[in-house]
């Protein structure tokens, strides 16, 4: 992950993320990751996903405010409903409370991260909570989201809107336009529509094909095979580029091939993408 994320600065890539997964096997867990990747890292926006539900506010509040502070530059919160019964049972969380879980949540972790002193009664009970420091920038914040219910919530409370890389380009003009009805019900302005795409480039098709296809048929997670995004420069920067015709102002990226040294010149080529895409 280091090495991924220096070669993702050397690229000139724009951001730099990590997720949230719990009690689902190996996982570098995304805050001391994130205070270790940020060392890669310069200005340009950085930022941790969390899933809500499973999350006391005030910890979330206080893990930002931190890695807010290390990061040069802006600080993003992604941040999601989650799913999963491994994930919820390991935290007794009922998978039915989490719409009201997270939107508690998100209401305290602004607050506390704007300075405010923060009491509430439920269903987190917090009585005077206050920490320092706290973000030196306003907490911006990136609510995921694919079902309906969900599109609107980050509709009415986000300031961005990230699609997950299940999506195909259909849903993706799907979601899009779901999302733009919802901020027009809303009375906001859209923010930027990002999608996530799990992705493997080579400098020939053939080469590119070989890794990044046997690793989409061993996938376990059931995606449309259409979603990875495996190729060349040429082909991949046609790809984002459709997404970018369909709304999408912003494309996360994540390595699948487990060879370490082709994903390290996946990175390079995916710079490559960047400059032809901008």
């Amino acid at each position: 992950m280091v090495e991924r994320a220096r070669a993702a600065n050397q690229a000139g890539l724009d951001s730099l993320f990590v997720g949230d997964h719990h009690s689902t096997g190996t996982y570098y867990q995304n805050v001391p990751i994130m205070g270790r990747l940020l060392a890669e890292w310069d200005e340009r926006p950085a930022g941790t996903l969390f899933l809500l539900p499973l999350w006391h506010p005030v910890l979330v509040a206080e893990q930002i405010g931190t890695l807010a502070s290390i990061a040069q530059g802006p600080f993003i919160m992604q941040c999601a409903i989650g799913g999963g019964d491994e994930q919820f049972d390991a935290f007794g969380v009922s998978l039915k409370e989490r719409p009201s879980r997270f939107e508690a949540a998100l209401d305290v972790v602004r607050r506390l991260c704007a300075g405010d002193k923060v009491s509430t009664e439920g269903p987190f009970v917090i009585s005077g909570a206050r920490f320092k420091p706290i973000p030196p920038q306003p907490l911006e914040v990136w609510i995921g989201a694919r079902a309906p219910a969900a599109v609107d919530r980050a509709a009415r409370l986000g300031d961005a809107f990230l699609i997950g890389p299940e999506a195909t380009v259909a849903e993706v003009k799907s979601l899009v336009a779901t999302y733009r009805e919802a901020c027009e019900r809303h009375g906001r302005a859209p923010g930027p529509i990002a999608v996530r795409r799990d992705v493997h480039l080579a400098d020939t098709q053939e080469a590119a094909r070989a890794l990044g296809e046997p690793a989409v048929a061993s996938d376990h997670r059931g995606f449309d095979p259409s979603v990875f995004a495996i190729g060349t420069v040429e082909s991949i920067t046609e790809q984002f580029a459709e997404l970018g015709r369909l709304g999408c102002s912003e494309v996360l990226i994540r390595h699948f091939v487990p060879n370490q040294d082709a994903v390290l010149r996946s990175f390079e080529l995916l710079g490559d993408v960047r400059r032809a895409v901008r």
